[in-house]
């Protein structure tokens, strides 16, 4: 009988220890809207001690995973061989994330922080009324330059790069819209050109670069960069950025016949597991001490306005990263061309590289 009763005991200690836990976990779910959210970002994206920062303030964990293009985002968000809740792509891809029915609408009335975002970047043809983007960070396309290395060259135009005394001193970021748009703005197309003459053209005159070009890399042009192992490189802005933080010998320019002004934005793909969790970290990531200490990190132009007046004046003032809405005019926003056309984009660009190999 005894032992009958020490076994009920125990069982009733053991189901209210159980009914504690269960309660305890369903409290920590239910802050935050949940316990996970998986976040899909470009390399060195964001400041890791934010990351930190929004788990203990919601009690969220971040699984957080990298990619180095927009189209091998949009892929494995498409096959869905894992689930995102939060993801950073650049305006073109979200359009054809639209397009291909990939994306969930954002609810507004959860990110109260958008009133810090400059109304310049918000509404922009992309995605009109920032239905399923928010924005993260903007930029430009570019020439990173060493002046120390260089013969007095300022590179105020693309045809800059195809002095002849800049032979095996150019790098090119691995990208076809950024090498084949440098091409098309150097003779004075549009970055956006459905063209095939022009785009043949462009192309042309891009195996004439082939001589001064010292490698065509990724991530890696930042660091070739910071030793002078070149003197020259097409880059994004908050690259050069980069370049120059440890570097100060680097310089940045924007040619004068144009180039690309880039948008980055987060969105919450269709098949995100927790939604209310991933509009958590959105509004997270637009509170101004939030974004103005990722922009430090991160070296890129924030959109966040209430972010630029708790930063350093002479780095918001600097119109080589944050240029002004007169500059920004001769700039070109990437238009999704659509599949066929990329693919042209990208062939064009192979053939480019090749010819370089021979």
């Amino acid at each position: 009988m005894k032992d009958l009763i020490r076994a009920s005991l125990a069982i009733i200690v053991i189901s209210g220890v159980l009914m504690y836990i269960v309660s305890l976990l369903e409290d920590t779910s239910s802050a935050g809207g949940g316990g996970t959210i998986n976040v899909y970002n470009w390399g060195e994206y964001i400041d890791p001690e934010l990351v930190s920062q929004f788990e203990e303030e919601t009690g969220i964990t971040v699984i957080y995973e990298t990619f180095d293009s927009n189209e091998a985002m949009m892929t494995k968000i498409e096959q869905g061989g894992t689930t995102y809740d939060v993801a950073m792509p650049s305006e073109y891809a979200i359009e054809k994330m639209k397009e291909s029915d990939l994306l969930h609408p954002i609810d507004l009335n959860k990110i109260t922080n958008l009133e810090n975002i400059d109304p310049y970047f918000l509404d922009l043809p992309f995605d009109p009324g920032n239905e399923y983007s928010i924005p993260y960070f903007w930029g430009t396309v570019g020439i990173a330059f060493n002046p120390s290395l260089l013969d007095g060259q300022t590179f105020e135009s693309w045809d800059d790069l195809w002095d002849p005394t800049l032979e095996q001193e150019v790098i090119l970021v691995d990208s076809a819209r950024e090498v084949i748009g440098m091409g098309l703005n150097s003779l004075g197309y549009s970055l956006n050109s459905t063209d095939m003459n022009e785009l043949r053209e462009a192309t042309d005159k891009l195996k004439t670069l082939g001589p001064n070009v010292k490698a065509i890399i990724g991530d890696e042009i930042v660091e070739m960069m910071r030793r002078e192992e070149a003197a020259v490189a097409l880059t994004w802005s908050g690259q050069a950025a980069d370049m120059m933080w440890i570097n100060e010998n680097i310089d940045y320019s924007v040619p004068e016949e144009g180039s690309n002004l880039w948008f980055d934005n987060m969105i919450i793909p269709k098949t995100a597991d927790n939604v209310d969790g991933a509009h958590e970290f959105i509004n997270f990531m637009l509170d101004a001490e939030v974004a103005a200490q990722n922009a430090d990190y991160v070296g890129y132009s924030t959109p966040n306005q209430a972010a630029l007046e708790l930063m350093d004046p002479e780095v918001t003032g600097d119109e080589r990263f944050y240029p002004t809405e007169e500059m920004r005019e001769r700039l070109e926003v990437y238009e999704n061309l659509g599949l066929e056309m990329l693919g042209v984009y990208n062939e064009l660009f192979l053939e480019f590289k090749m010819d370089m190999e021979k």
